[in-house]
C-alpha cells in the first residue's frame, strides 16, 4: 500500500513538473510573439504613413542631363530640381535618395513604384495625369524655339518641313509634330542644343530656361519665339495620397518662407517659382 502511495505521489510530482515546463515554454513563446507583434507595430508607425520605396527615405528620380535643373558631377546629381527635392525631403522628415534615370522612363518608374516621386521638371499635361498625380507647380516655364544665329526662323510656322530636335519623352515633340515630320530625338535637351550649335538640324524646341543656360555656357544658338507657358510639378504614383498631400504642404512652406525663391535665384538669378501674371 505504501509502495502504491509512493508511486502515485511520484507520478503526480512528475506530471506537475511537466505541466510547469510546458506552461513556461508556451508563456515564453507567447510573450516573444507579443513582443514581435508590438515591435512590428512600432516600426510601421515610425516608418511613416507614406507608401515609400525605402522606409525613412524620399526616393526621387531626375535625369541628371537637364542643366541647370539636374546635372551630374562625380556620380552625384546637383541642380535646381535636386535642391528642391532635398528641401521637400527635409520638410517631410525623410532622407533624400536621388536616382538618376533616363527622362523618357521616369514617369513609368513612378507609376510602377520604382521611385516615390519624380522631381525632374515634368510639365503637367493631361496625358501624364492619366499615369501619375502631380503636386502644385514648383516653377513655371515654357517652350521656346532655338536656332543658330544665322537662321531666319522666327515662329512655329517657319519650322514647316524643317528638321527639329527635341528631347525624348518631353512635351516639346507635340509642337514640332504640328509643322514637320522631320523630328530628331535625343536623351537630353542639352545634347540637342549642342548638336544645333554644331550645325545639325534647323532648330530645337526646349524649355526657355534650358536654352538660356546653354547659350550662357557658350553655345552658338539664339532664342526665337516663345510657344507657350507651362507649369512644372512633382509627380507621385496614383493612390499615394498622403505623400502627395504632404509634398504640397512642403512646397507651400518652402514658397512662403522664401526657400524656393532662394534656390531659383541661385541657379537663374531670378524667381521662376512665382506664377507669371
Amino acid at each position: 500500500m505504501k509502495k502504491l502511495l509512493l508511486l502515485f505521489t511520484l507520478s503526480a510530482i512528475i506530471m506537475l513538473s511537466l505541466a510547469a515546463c510546458g506552461t513556461s515554454d508556451e508563456g515564453g513563446t507567447s510573450e516573444n510573439n507579443s513582443e514581435s507583434s508590438d515591435t512590428s507595430g512600432d516600426t510601421g508607425e515610425a516608418a511613416s504613413e507614406y507608401k515609400l520605396v525605402k522606409d525613412g527615405k524620399f526616393t526621387f528620380a531626375a535625369s541628371g542631363e537637364f542643366r541647370p535643373f539636374s546635372m551630374t558631377s562625380g556620380g552625384e546629381m546637383t541642380g535646381f530640381d535636386i535642391d528642391v527635392a532635398n528641401a521637400v525631403a527635409d520638410q517631410l522628415g525623410l532622407e533624400p535618395a536621388q536616382q538618376k534615370f533616363k527622362f523618357a522612363a521616369i514617369v513609368e518608374g513612378v507609376k510602377t513604384g520604382r521611385f516615390d516621386a519624380a522631381v525632374a521638371s515634368h510639365t503637367i499635361t493631361p496625358e501624364r495625369q492619366k499615369e501619375v498625380d502631380f503636386s502644385t507647380p514648383y516653377y513655371y516655364s515654357g517652350a521656346q524655339i532655338f536656332t543658330r544665329p544665322d537662321s531666319d526662323i522666327k515662329t512655329l510656322d517657319d519650322l514647316k518641313g524643317k528638321e527639329v530636335a527635341v528631347s525624348k519623352g518631353s512635351t516639346y515633340a507635340k509642337y514640332a509634330q504640328e509643322v514637320t515630320d522631320k523630328i530628331k530625338t535625343y536623351d537630353s535637351d542639352v545634347v540637342a542644343l549642342q548638336s544645333l550649335s554644331k550645325g545639325r538640324h534647323d532648330a530645337v524646341i526646349t524649355d526657355f530656361l534650358t536654352g538660356k543656360e546653354a547659350k550662357g555656357q557658350g553655345l552658338d544658338i539664339e532664342a526665337k519665339k516663345m510657344i507657350e507657358r507651362s507649369e512644372q510639378a512633382i509627380a507621385v504614383a496614383k493612390g499615394n495620397d498622403k505623400l502627395l498631400e504632404d509634398i504640397n504642404a512642403a512646397l507651400k512652406t518652402l514658397r512662403e518662407d522664401g526657400t524656393l525663391a532662394e534656390i531659383s535665384d541661385k541657379y537663374f538669378g531670378e524667381d521662376i517659382t512665382k506664377k507669371p501674371e
